[in-house]
């Protein structure tokens, strides 16, 4: 039985594996989808296998110590990450349904398994329209055979029509940005410059990890949002948290005003912060109960503000 769409004209936080509550919903509700969904990293272990026998004489065990061991154990170690409902097609059949026509799906990805995602939505009816890369100066692993992920893409897709996105309220000013006020570039003002301190040695090296991404040094162009601060992850255990500054200007971007924003992955809410802040409605669907808490204080937080 579908719900009446009278019921999606307010807020809501739904705590609910989203595939299923999704296929409780009615067609056509929702003005929009920004969500972050499971990463999934431990599939590359599923596709390549845990490891090679024999190494240092003994045989290597999946989610142990095989070279995809940190792989296997999800993102930051964390059990939600193992899932693939990313990768689902019907997941992705589910927000298309529940999507107006012409509405945009923005989803972030990881960048070793973008295509994955990519595919998916694309073979649940969406047509991906662009890509927005959101680019920032830290990132981990910082492996010997591995470039530092300096970026995470996200997927830009429509259902049917093609509804003009929020483009003025998404310029970007001609002011100077001063890199150096950024915590993660104290060292120096610009991107690809500056020391850091060396695992190995401990000595300064010249030079910073080298990225994924290749720049051309004109940053007054693109919208500049930093990672999360240490106060935007305060009174949560959330390994992901976005920036709200990111999630306020996707928000803005492709929502009408008085719109409702669907995020079936809410971690901890940012996209329902950003919605209330930007004059558009949300409504969060989150399987962790622990985080339903944490949504909560933080919408809370903000609606008394």
């Amino acid at each position: 039985m579908f719900i009446n769409k009278i019921f999606m004209d307010t807020n809501k936080i739904i705590n609910a594996d989203s595939l299923e509550h999704l296929k409780t919903l009615d067609d056509n509700v929702f003005d929009s989808c920004v969500t972050d969904p499971p990463y999934h990293l431990a599939s590359i272990v599923k596709r390549f296998g845990p490891g090679q026998k024999g190494i240092n004489n003994k045989d290597e065990k999946e989610g142990r110590n095989g070279p995809y061991h940190r792989a296997a154990k999800g993102f930051m170690g964390e059990t939600w990450d193992g899932g693939d409902i990313a990768f689902q097609k019907e997941f992705w059949q589910e927000v298309h349904r529940t999507l107006k026509p012409g509405c945009v799906l923005l989803a972030f990805a990881a960048t070793r398994n973008y295509h994955r995602m990519a595919v998916a939505i694309e073979d649940a009816g969406f047509e991906i329209f662009d890509m927005i890369n959101w680019i920032y100066g830290s990132g981990f692993p910082k492996r010997r055979n591995l470039l530092k992920p300096a970026h995470e893409p996200i997927v830009m897709a429509r259902k049917g029509v093609n509804k003009e996105l929020n483009l003025d309220e998404c310029r970007v000013g001609d002011e100077e940005i001063d890199l150096s006020k950024n915590r993660r570039h104290k060292q120096d003002s610009t991107i690809f410059k500056g020391g850091w301190k060396s695992e190995e040695g401990g000595e300064i090296v010249k030079g910073r990890w080298p990225a994924n991404i290749i720049h051309d040094g004109e940053v007054s162009s693109y919208f500049y949002c930093a990672k999360a601060s240490k106060k935007e992850k305060e009174d949560t255990n959330h390994p992901t948290v976005k920036p709200l500054e990111l999630m306020k200007y996707l928000v803005r971007l492709v929502t009408p005003k008085d719109g409702l924003v669907l995020d079936p992955f809410a971690g901890t809410g940012t996209t329902g912060e950003a919605a209330l802040l930007e004059g558009r409605k949300y409504y969060l669907i989150e399987k962790t109960e622990e985080y339903i808490k944490d949504i909560e204080r933080r919408v809370n937080k903000t609606i008394l503000c």
